[in-house]
């Protein structure tokens, strides 16, 4: 059986290299809309919708609408997913 935090880092090697790149965009520039985020990411707006959807399925974002403007967030979990994956990369 793993632990979660094995889960966590297989699970980190399943996703894109995108999804590091958004989260750690997140993680040092706090919430951002989707334009601001794929602009900083550097991950085009149809790739980047892909990747929030799978971020957010596992608990790592939160998107909320704001107007017209989805907003992104990193999650409690999603930060310390990143320090995780930061500690065994």
């Amino acid at each position: 059986m793993l632990t979660l935090n094995e889960y966590l880092l297989k699970a980190s090697n399943r996703l894109p290299d995108e999804a590091t790149r958004v989260l750690k965009v997140l993680g040092e520039e706090g919430s951002m809309n989707k334009e601001g985020l794929s602009l900083t990411a550097s991950v085009k707006r149809a790739v980047l919708d892909h990747i929030l959807l799978q971020l957010y399925a596992l608990g790592l974002v939160e998107v909320e609408t704001e107007g017209k403007s989805k907003i992104c967030t990193l999650t409690k979990l999603g930060d310390d997913f990143l320090e995780l994956v930061e500690q065994a990369g």
